[in-house]
């Protein structure tokens, strides 16, 4: 990664939703949806949406950290999904939905864990959160039709809005 630029990875149910709410956030410079936290070396999207490969649809997210930060963008995750609901978001159902965080360095999660003990403590989600803070491995982009999907197609399936 260049100098005044850094990677977040985050996976909550469909990546086209949370793509669209990500990409207009002050500071973030560039979005990818793919997969990440399998076992399969470069999946399709058939083969992820089968829950057989282990990974998860996800979003890489490049961000200035100088406009925004990582805690940051996370108070805007917990915000778009529903973090207490195992292998789920609305009607998409299966590990490929599931909620996790894809830490880049340590300090990513530090920031992870204690993100989440505070909103448990604060009793935010009325339900413990089920969120995965797991070290970031490899990621693969998604194919092509996903990217910016929701631009290409601004009536398509979206299941993610801000709370």
């Amino acid at each position: 990664m260049n100098s005044g630029k850094e990677l977040a990875t985050l996976a909550g149910g469909c990546f086209w939703g949370m793509e669209e709410i990500i990409r207009k956030l002050p500071g973030v410079l560039n979005t990818t949806v793919g997969y990440t936290g399998g076992k399969t070396a470069s999946p399709t999207y058939k083969e992820v949406c089968s829950g057989d490969t282990g990974h998860a649809e996800a979003v890489q997210i490049e961000f200035d950290p100088q406009k925004t930060s990582f805690e940051a963008l996370l108070g805007f995750f917990f915000r778009m999904h529903d973090p207490t609901t195992l292998n789920r978001q609305h009607n998409d159902i299966g590990s490929q939905y599931r909620s996790a965080i894809f830490f880049h360095s340590e300090e990513q999660a530090k920031i992870a864990k204690r993100v989440i003990e505070e909103a448990n403590k604060g009793g935010r989600f009325g339900k413990p959160i089920v969120t995965e803070i797991v070290a970031a491995g490899e990621f693969y982009a998604g194919e092509d039709y996903h990217q910016d999907y929701l631009q290409k197609f601004p009536t398509g399936y979206n299941c993610h809005v801000l709370r």
